[in-house]
């Protein structure tokens, strides 16, 4: 009987702990792809070559392996407590090279729901990573001194 009521109360505190764990677990949205915003395909106009439309968008995320003439910019957030979603852009460029057509998938007037940290990831395009340096003085680190070992 004893024997009996351990297994039991043994049981139900593993199903009780087991069940705890779940209820802590931190989720976080997960973006993927090119940002994709209104103001940049606003931008866009037809008749614009492939260079100048890669100044305002940016590298596309897919393009077509045997037409050069397709460019896909897509943009997705997995979000953590709710659904998925998706913006797409698709141009189409015409033989010379030149915008033809524009295609939208998604709502691009929302706001993105990400937070942008503006000290966080790679530097910008054409700045200098070196002017981007935390300053020495926020540091607690000491100095590197560039004498050998054989003078220290």
């Amino acid at each position: 009987m004893q024997k009996l009521t351990r297994i039991i109360t043994l049981s139900v505190a593993l199903t009780v702990v087991s069940g705890c764990s779940y209820v802590g677990v931190y989720k976080r949205d997960i973006p993927q792809g090119n940002l994709v915003t209104q103001e940049m395909v606003s931008q866009l106009q037809p008749g614009m070559t492939q260079e100048q439309v890669v100044y305002v968008m940016g590298r596309p995320l897919l393009e077509a392996p045997f037409d050069a003439s397709q460019w896909d910019y897509v943009f997705r957030v997995d979000k953590a407590y709710g659904g998925v979603e998706q913006r797409r852009v698709t141009l189409a460029f015409d033989p010379q090279g030149r915008l033809a057509n524009i295609e939208q998938e998604g709502d691009l007037s929302q706001a993105l729901p990400i937070d942008v940290d503006s000290n966080m990831g790679p530097a910008t395009e054409g700045s200098n990573p070196m002017l981007m340096q935390p300053d020495e003085s926020t540091q607690n680190v000491a100095p590197i001194s560039t004498q050998p070992a054989s003078q220290l």
